[in-house]
């Protein structure tokens, strides 16, 4: 019984771990986003006040440059992420499925457990009867 409850509390805490690994990870995915918007609207404004539009000009700010290779970074970082973030998921998943097996299991054996032992009762109240009869 003590290690039935243990594998259950196993699963259970691996189950969490996966969780909040697919969390974070989503976490870090919205957070790399968020900062390539905030850069693309900060090239935007560089763009709108130079006047030029084109990176590949000659005249084209400097600052708006090393942006543009900053948010292709996180975007790239963000499209990695992605495929861990599957990866986590579908670990999270099987981590979920293990678990409901664990469960199932454990359920089944205390219903068994609890026929054998309501059994064992009624046999005793027959027995207690059958004594008080004769």
């Amino acid at each position: 019984m003590k290690s039935r409850e243990t594998l259950l509390r196993l699963k259970r805490f691996q189950v969490d771990e996966k969780r909040r690994r697919v969390s974070q990870i989503e976490m870090m995915i919205a957070e790399f986003n968020r900062m390539a918007g905030d850069l693309d609207r900060e090239i935007q404004n560089e763009e709108t006040r130079a006047g030029i539009s084109d990176p590949a000009h000659f005249a084209y700010p400097t600052y708006a440059k090393a942006a543009l290779g900053r948010r292709d970074n996180l975007r790239q970082s963000a499209d990695n992420l992605q495929g861990q973030l599957d990866e986590a998921k579908a670990e999270l998943q099987e981590a979920f499925e293990d678990m409901k097996k664990v469960e199932i299991l454990d359920d089944r054996e205390r219903a068994t457990e609890r026929a054998a032992e309501a059994a064992r009762d009624l046999a005793m109240m027959d027995s207690i009867g059958l004594r008080s009869r004769a």
